[in-house]
């Protein structure tokens, strides 16, 4: 006999995160976590993509019954290339890290990274508006942040990079973009260049992780500027642990906004946004254990 119960169950939806190597991933923990906070019927995989092989691989998933994914390195680039359609930020960062399978069949790209980033940003500092920003670094990371920053209403937002010409030429897209409206907020210098104490500079880059730092001037940092890494760990960063030498006010790593942007794409399949507070918690205590 058919288990009635079994007839009004929820159909039980499918995402997963793509990537090379894969196996670090923290987005099934994440998203099992927000899936049980809202109550959300769904299931979230992480497959490890052949490194030529992502688009047939994603296609599998699809077609397969998969109905959103997230795309990590090293195939953003292409994954924004198999895109039906655009949102503004994924467009501008010319990189998606969030894909859904429409009722058409068709699929949409979304970077949630700099929303995630945002949002982690307002969760500790408040509004945006107004300050005085640096963010270091002109790759991937820090494009697909400049759009929502400035949308947050930043009051000067300077780009530098070892690299000048390519902190000019974000400069010159997100210029073009936006008219006056961002030409007049925005402003590439290198890093000799810099002067002046800014209210928030934000790491880019992943110097971090190999325990290096940028060539940076320290008159960057005063005694109210909020210094971020995209970067975290257990302990404090590299660039963290610098900027509290110099006196920052307050340092914050990226677990935030790794968890913030996931909440952004989950929102983007399921039209709920889940509190992120209790994961980043969890995941910052497994954090301090592994590291012990």
């Amino acid at each position: 006999m058919t288990d009635t119960l079994s007839l009004n169950a929820p159909e039980v939806d499918r995402y997963a995160v793509f990537g090379h190597p894969i196996g670090h991933s923290k987005s099934p923990f994440i998203h099992g976590q927000f899936a049980a906070l809202t109550q959300e019927p769904l299931t979230y995989e992480a497959i490890l993509a052949p490194i030529d092989g992502f688009e047939a691989s994603l296609r599998s998933f699809f077609s397969s019954g998969g109905k959103g994914a997230n795309v990590t390195v090293p195939f953003k680039e292409q994954a924004f290339a198999l895109c039906d359609s655009l949102s503004a930020e994924a467009e501008l960062a010319g990189a998606v890290n969030t894909l859904s399978l429409l009722a058409d069949g068709s699929i949409r790209g979304d970077n949630t990274d700099g929303l995630g980033l945002v949002a982690d940003l307002i969760s500790h500092l408040g509004s945006l508006q107004y300050k005085r920003v640096l963010l270091i670094g002109a790759g991937g990371a820090a494009r697909g942040c400049i759009l929502p920053l400035l949308n947050a209403g930043v009051g000067q937002l300077v780009i530098t990079n070892r690299t000048q010409t390519k902190a000019q030429d974000l400069v010159d897209i997100f210029s073009q973009v936006g008219g006056e409206k961002y030409k007049d907020k925005l402003q590439a210098l290198s890093m000799p260049e810099l002067s002046g104490e800014f209210e928030l500079v934000i790491n880019s880059t992943s110097a971090s992780l190999a325990g290096e730092l940028p060539p940076l001037p320290q008159s960057i940092i005063g005694s109210k500027t909020a210094c971020y890494d995209m970067m975290y760990g257990a302990k404090p960063t590299a660039f963290n642990q610098w900027a509290l030498q110099q006196g920052a006010a307050q340092v914050i790593d990226g677990l935030g906004m790794l968890v913030g942007q996931a909440a952004k794409s989950f929102a983007l399949w399921r039209g709920v946004e889940p509190d992120t507070s209790g994961v980043l918690k969890l995941l910052r205590e497994k954090l301090q254990a592994d590291a012990q």
